[in-house]
């Protein structure tokens, strides 16, 4: 019974510690050096956050405002009070021009639900579609629909782009990368979905961890996500947001 005992206490102490690290708040600060005319541009990505709710302190600690605030899709889902949604967006919009982007689990709201929901916060939905950042030297975020709607299309979110223009791609599935890189030309490419696995064992996981990093010539970031799926438990796969400081030279 004793060891019965002890076995059951470790089970507590682990499970209360993957909650706790899934309710983390973890910033990464990512930098990429462009070719171009001398500018900076900074990004902030978040993506996954289905159920949690934003921590205020983790915003207000965020350093300057951002040239856009890219919502890497799943920002929700079935079990996502709408005054949630609201409460995430009011922390998220002022940090700058807001830009979303679909994922498998946001429809789960309601569709028009939620398009009125961002309308009102003045978010911006991006699928299939490319937009000139404002105010900035031809800098483009490029994002398609979600992969599960079978409604994706890499023509036309490239159409708009020119050739030498600098372009961020973002879809909520990484999956599609290699695709991407094999047709179109991006400067970086960022998604989420996979939430590094969630609960990992050392190297193995059900994904591959989060990184940012390099892929055949295109520099890549990959998010473990804010929220969880299922239980709010994480192990070796922590929960990340991004900031991405890139500075464009003429060198």
């Amino acid at each position: 019974m004793i060891y019965i005992g002890v076995f059951l206490l470790v089970v507590i102490a682990f499970l209360l510690y993957m909650w706790k690290v899934a309710f983390e708040n973890n910033v990464l600060h990512h930098e990429l050096v462009l070719k171009g005319k001398q500018e900076k541009i900074r990004l902030f990505f978040i993506s996954d956050t289905h159920l949690r709710k934003i921590n205020h302190q983790m915003i207000e600690q965020l350093d300057g405002s951002f040239d856009a605030v890219i919502i890497g899709g799943d920002f929700a889902d079935s079990r996502t009070p709408i005054s949630r949604i609201h409460e995430n967006l009011d922390l998220l919009t002022p940090l700058g021009p807001t830009f979303f982007v679909w994922g498998n689990n946001d429809r789960e709201v309601g569709e028009e639900r939620l398009r009125s929901i961002l309308q009102q916060h003045g978010v911006t939905i991006l699928a299939n579609d490319a937009l000139l950042l404002p105010q900035k030297n031809r800098f483009w975020l490029s994002a398609i629909e979600d992969t599960s709607t079978m409604k994706y299309s890499f023509d036309a979110a490239f159409e708009k782009v020119p050739e030498k223009d600098l372009v961020v791609f973002i879809s909520h599935n990484p999956g599609v990368f290699a695709r991407v890189r094999a047709k179109f030309r991006a400067d970086l490419m960022m998604g989420g979905h996979l939430h590094g696995g969630q609960i990992r064992l050392g190297p193995y996981g059900v994904h591959p961890n989060g990184s940012y990093r390099e892929r055949e010539g295109v520099m890549t970031l990959v998010s473990n996500g804010y929220g969880t799926t299922l239980l709010p438990l994480r192990f070796g796969a922590k929960p990340q947001c991004h900031i991405i400081d890139i500075e464009i030279s003429g060198k």
